[in-house]
C-alpha cells in the first residue's frame, strides 16, 4: 500500500515538472527587431552665419569746446541735444575784469607812443643817441603785444561752436568759473549724420575675416568685406547697413584684439554719439557640410555624432565645428559626402548597436524644430 502511494506521488511530480518545462519553453522571448531611427545622406550646402561684437557708437566727428582764457560763465545759449552751426555762440565769459585790463593796456600803449614820438625829432637833431629811441620803440611794441593779447582774451570771451552738429553733455553753468586747463570741456559737439561703430577682433577672427574677404591689399580686402548690421540697445536691428572702414592694423599686447571701425549712416538721427550695440558680422560658408545640432551630443569637451555603418550598425565620430548658423553646426571635419547619421533620438543609441535605418531627405532633416511654447 504504502509502495503503490509512493509510485503515484513520483508519477504526479515527473507529470507537473514536464508540464512547467513545457510553459517555460513556450514562454521564452523571440529576439526584438532593431528599433527604427531617421537617418539622412551627408550633403553640402552654402550657408550664411553671423558672429556677434559688442560696439560703441561715435559721430563721425567729436568736438571739445574749451576755454582759451579763465573767466566766470555769465551765458550759456544752447541746450544739450539742441543742433548747432560752425560759428554759431555756444558761451560768454564775463569780460568787466578783461575790459579794465584792456583799458589799462591801451594807456601803456599810449604813453609809449608818446615817448617815441618825444625821442623821434631829438634823435633827428643828433641831440640824443638813437639807442634811447630804439628802447622806446621797443617799449612800445611791447605794449601793444599785451593790449592785443588783452583784446584776444576778450574776444576768446566768446566761446563759438567749432563744427556743424549735436551739443552733448553741458559740464559748466552761469557762473562757474572755467580755465583752460580743465579736465573736463565745457561741453562737446558731434557730428552724427554719419556715425562710427568702434568693435574689436582677436588675432584669429581677424586673420580669417583677412583670409574669407577677396583682395590683395589690406584696403582691398576692407573694400570688398561685407555689409554689417547693427543691433540697437532695445533688441532691434537698425535700418542702415554698415561698412568696415579701417582698422588699426596692430595687436593690442594687452588686450589680444584689433580694433576695428565701421561707419553707419544716419539720415534719421537715431543714433547719437556715446550708443552702444551689437555687430552682426556675416560669415560666409560656401558648399559646406552642415548637420543639424539635435543629431548631435557632448562627450568630454568633444561634439559628438552617430554615424550609419555597414549592417546597420552605428558608430560614434567626433567632429570639429568651425561655426553655427541657426540650428545647423557647419562642420570642419569628421564627416564628409559619403556618411549618412542618425538624426533624432540619439539619447536612445550606444555605439554598436544596431539600428532600423529609417531614410529621411536632407531638406527635412535640416529643417528646424518648430517651438511649441512661446513667452
Amino acid at each position: 500500500m504504502k509502495k503503490t502511494n509512493l509510485y503515484t506521488i513520483l508519477g504526479l511530480f515527473l507529470v507537473i515538472v514536464s508540464c512547467g518545462d513545457k510553459q517555460n519553453a513556450t514562454a521564452a522571448p523571440s529576439q526584438a527587431p532593431p528599433a527604427p531611427f531617421p537617418v539622412t545622406q551627408i550633403q553640402t550646402m552654402t550657408v550664411t552665419g553671423h558672429t556677434e561684437y559688442p560696439a560703441t557708437i561715435e559721430g563721425i566727428v567729436n568736438s571739445d569746446v574749451r576755454a582759451k582764457t579763465s573767466g566766470y560763465i555769465e551765458k550759456v545759449y544752447v541746450d544739450e541735444g539742441q543742433r548747432v552751426r560752425k560759428g554759431q555762440t555756444l558761451f560768454r565769459l564775463e569780460t568787466q575784469s578783461l575790459s579794465q585790463d584792456a583799458g589799462a593796456a591801451q594807456a601803456r600803449v599810449n604813453v609809449a607812443q608818446v615817448e617815441v614820438d618825444k625821442l623821434v625829432p631829438l634823435v633827428e637833431k643828433n641831440i640824443i643817441s638813437a639807442v634811447q629811441l630804439e628802447t622806446a620803440k621797443a617799449n612800445l611794441a611791447q605794449a601793444k603785444a599785451n593790449l592785443s593779447g588783452v583784446s584776444a582774451n576778450i574776444g576768446y570771451a566768446t566761446i563759438k561752436s567749432p563744427i556743424d552738429g549735436y551739443v552733448g553733455s553741458i559740464n559748466f553753468r552761469e557762473g562757474a568759473l572755467i580755465s583752460p586747463s580743465d579736465a573736463r570741456p565745457l561741453t562737446t559737439v558731434s557730428e552724427i549724420d554719419q556715425v562710427y561703430a568702434f568693435f574689436s577682433f582677436n588675432e584669429a577672427q581677424y586673420i580669417n575675416h583677412l583670409q574669407r574677404s577677396e583682395g590683395k591689399t589690406k584696403a582691398e580686402r576692407i573694400k570688398n568685406s561685407p555689409d554689417l548690421s547693427l543691433i540697437l540697445a532695445n533688441g532691434k536691428e537698425y535700418s542702415e547697413k554698415g561698412r568696415i572702414q579701417t582698422s588699426t592694423g596692430q595687436v593690442n599686447q594687452n588686450t589680444g584684439t584689433i580694433k576695428i571701425r565701421a561707419a553707419f549712416d544716419n539720415p534719421n538721427e537715431i543714433l547719437t554719439n556715446g550708443n552702444s550695440g551689437t555687430i552682426k558680422f556675416p560669415i560666409e560658408y560656401k558648399d559646406a557640410i552642415v548637420v543639424p545640432q539635435t543629431a548631435t551630443f557632448e562627450q568630454q569637451g568633444n561634439i559628438m555624432i552617430f554615424k550609419l555603418g555597414a549592417d546597420n550598425k552605428i558608430e560614434t565620430a567626433i567632429i570639429k565645428v568651425q561655426g553655427t548658423v541657426d540650428n545647423l553646426y557647419v562642420v570642419e571635419s569628421g564627416l564628409d559626402t559619403n556618411d549618412k547619421i542618425v538624426i533624432t533620438g540619439i539619447g536612445k543609441l550606444r555605439n554598436g548597436m544596431v539600428i532600423s535605418p529609417q531614410e529621411t531627405s536632407f531638406e527635412e532633416a535640416i529643417k528646424p524644430i518648430a517651438t511649441l511654447f512661446k513667452n
